[in-house]
């Protein structure tokens, strides 16, 4: 079948948090806007979705910060 994964290729797998960072089964590789790019060979990354995090695009929790009403 076109465009699925063969037994040795598993999908990457991400999830999305409400008011959280997006998690990203790793290792990754992040292309940022001024197409620079950015890896992790972590076992799963947070990306940072506030823009707030002083290590975009990695998460640092600087959503906890700010409090919503």
């Amino acid at each position: 079948m076109p465009n699925s994964p063969s037994d040795d290729e598993r999908p990457c797998r991400l999830r999305i948090q409400h008011q959280g960072p997006l998690l990203v089964e790793g290792p990754v590789e992040v292309e940022l806007e001024d197409g620079s790019t950015v890896a992790s060979d972590r076992f799963r990354v947070a990306l940072c979705t506030c823009r707030r995090s002083k290590r975009y695009p990695w998460c640092d929790t600087s959503h906890r910060e700010r409090k919503r009403l």
